[in-house]
């Protein structure tokens, strides 16, 4: 199989992340719970995870780190750890995933708060003037925003729209999804209060860990609660920030998973590797009549993520076409995205095929796909 699905889940991972994952498997016990030599050996690995997630987005020790079993949990968790007053703006980007577009409006049926699209201009990037007039006539209260749409591969101008927002005060949510470990996350400069991560995308380590970084400190309400191995007899959740927001057993074997390929992850190198595959990518595709690029125009502001429409088959048909006769593995249809199609005008080819590439992907890997579709034309 040629696989061209990275932006789903990276695969495959590497071997040290297999490793690790069969090592815990054999000996993991539950952190938290216990006084025994074994019990603060889990509890061990967890932190220094964590601190490899601080180490990456260039953190403070202290800054808090909370672990969920995915990044949607993560971001369920802070959109419904906020107290929202009426009608607060709420803005997002149009390329929002429905981790962050379902759980908002999921919120608004109980609160009077207004969601806003954030503007686009004719490149379908962010337009920050325009941006900047909205945000003078309704003030964010909140703003979440991808890093990296997962339809096309952009990479959103985070840093100017956080600063903007917080001439107004808003609190600034990051989506790192498609993003945390192949770009550079600053936390320092990006003006983020809240960084989300998913383990098993660009971190390359597994299913079942994702979490997100509480940079501000804010204090969120907890939304899913239960034990955490402390204040047992307390019938609230602890007052900390982190087990405050960790209930449940700990998942040590994603843990693990992702603790090994934090330690071995070449951001630098993947990054080159992939803006060098994607350029291969859209000049083979660009060549062949009948398709439809979906992605920046501008190299500098795209990365690891295609999408294309095809004139002569709808998407859905493609990618059954690409699996059953080529082997490829591509993802077709809207990709969690429900805002930005209207925009790329691809429901009438119900979708795109999105094309995604990682680390263990060659140029040979993309010859096959262009040649498979330029057959399929």
């Amino acid at each position: 199989m040629i696989y061209l699905d990275n932006a789903a889940t990276t695969f495959p991972k590497p071997e040290a992340v297999y490793k690790a994952m069969d090592e815990m498997n054999r000996k993991a016990v539950n952190a938290g719970r216990g006084s025994y030599k074994t019990a603060h050996k889990m509890s061990e690995i967890i932190s220094d995870t964590k601190q490899h997630i601080r180490n990456l987005v260039n953190t403070d020790a202290e800054t808090p780190v909370i672990f969920s079993p995915s990044i949607t949990v993560a971001l369920n968790q802070i959109v419904n750890g906020f107290e929202y007053l009426d009608n607060e703006n709420i803005y997002v980007s149009p390329y929002e995933h429905n981790a962050v577009a379902r759980t908002i409006w999921n919120v608004s049926k109980k609160h009077k708060i207004n969601i806003i699209e954030m503007p686009l201009n004719d490149d379908l990037e962010i337009d920050i003037e325009k941006l900047k007039y909205e945000f003078s006539k309704k003030k964010p209260s909140y703003i979440y925003c991808t890093h990296i749409s997962n339809v096309t591969g952009y990479i959103l101008p985070v840093d100017k729209i956080f600063i903007e927002g917080k001439k107004y005060g808003s609190i600034n949510i990051l989506d790192t999804a498609q993003s945390l470990g192949l770009i550079p996350v600053d936390s320092q400069k990006i003006g983020a209060d809240i960084i989300a991560f998913a383990g098993h995308k660009t971190l390359y380590g597994p299913f079942g860990i994702g979490g997100f970084i509480n940079i501000s400190r804010i204090k969120l309400d907890p939304f899913i609660t239960g034990g955490t191995g402390s204040d047992s007899l307390n019938l609230d959740m602890p007052s900390g920030l982190e087990a405050r927001y960790e209930a449940a057993s700990m998942n040590m074997v994603a843990i693990a998973g992702l603790n090994a390929a934090l330690k071995i992850l070449d951001q630098q190198s993947i990054l080159k590797h992939e803006r060098e595959l994607t350029e291969y990518l859209v000049n083979g595709i660009s060549e062949i009549k009948g398709t439809r690029l979906l992605c920046p125009t501008n190299e500098n502001n795209r990365v690891g993520i295609v999408s294309i429409v095809l004139d002569s088959i709808n998407s859905d048909d493609a990618g059954i076409i690409l699996d059953e006769d080529y082997d490829i593995a591509v993802r077709t249809g809207y990709h969690c995205a429900p805002y930005i199609h209207s925009y790329l005008k691809d429901t009438d080819k119900m979708g795109t095929v999105r094309i995604s590439v990682g680390q263990f992907n060659s140029t040979r890997d993309v010859d096959e796909l262009i040649k498979a579709v330029a057959e399929l034309v």
